[in-house]
């Protein structure tokens, strides 16, 4: 078999078992251990899969920088949103996670309701800004450009002097495994900090980010409260379910 069919033929296993186990495959080839881990190497050089130890995950597509991820699944978006805006109380303060699927949220909480939304999203913060009945806070810091986020030890140290009854938490995947991951190491020390100030967390997640695994882990699925997500039942979800996670599927 030649390359270019075993990378086709590795991309397939991925989709139809959202894992490839190098030491399964190189036995089914009949070729070394070594050629399959190159090109499991190739393929996450070139973001098509997340290696792992013994193998590879699918990638997640909502690494790709702000501007791209507008465009991945944005009806899936606007579908949790919706869903989360109706779950902010009146009178709450609650903590917004940068990203695309919280900027949907920000634009679908009720003009009518009064509450305090503290985020380190400047673009958050200005899609609030007519909202009449919000009050917000932006928390300052160094910009990373690539999430439209503040993050750094500045950031950071302002976040531990906050309180807030929800964090909503934006990451680039969530794995039954390997939990909820991002992929950028300060960014996912960010939403740490954010989610040890808040009572309880909830992860949003769209549907492409379901079974995916980015390089930097967030924190274990054991911490957070829910997963809201409008991913069909599937292998992936009933797993989730099985780690003890409560899976709120919006549809």
């Amino acid at each position: 078999m030649l390359a270019a069919e075993r990378r086709e033929m590795l991309l397939s296993r991925l989709r139809s078992d959202g894992k490839v186990v190098a030491k399964d495959v190189a036995a089914e080839l009949d070729i070394s251990g070594d050629s399959i881990r190159r090109d499991l190497r190739e393929m996450a050089a070139d973001g098509l899969c997340q290696r792992v130890y013994g193998g590879a995950l699918p990638a997640s597509p909502a690494v790709a920088d702000y501007a791209t991820r507008t465009g991945v699944e944005p009806a899936s978006k606007q579908r949790i949103a919706a869903f989360v805006a109706g779950l902010v109380e009146p009178g709450s303060t609650v903590l917004l996670d940068g990203g695309t699927t919280t900027l949907a949220v920000a634009r679908a909480l009720p003009p009518d309701l009064r509450c305090t939304v503290i985020t380190h999203s400047p673009t958050i913060a200005c899609a609030l800004v007519e909202n009449p009945s919000v009050e917000v806070h932006l928390i300052g810091g160094r910009l990373f450009k690539h999430s439209a986020v503040t993050c750094g030890a500045a950031a950071v140290e302002a976040a531990q002097l906050i309180s807030a009854d929800t964090f909503f938490l934006g990451v680039t995947a969530v794995h039954p495994d390997y939990g909820l991951t991002t992929g950028d190491p300060d960014e996912a020390a960010m939403k740490r900090a954010l989610a040890a100030r808040a009572a309880e967390t909830h992860v949003l997640a769209s549907v492409e980010k379901i079974g995916a695994v980015s390089a930097h882990q967030v924190m274990p699925l054991v911490d957070v409260a829910s997963v809201i997500t409008d991913a069909a039942d599937s292998h992936m979800t009933r797993a989730l379910v099985e780690r003890g996670v409560r899976l709120q599927q919006v549809r």
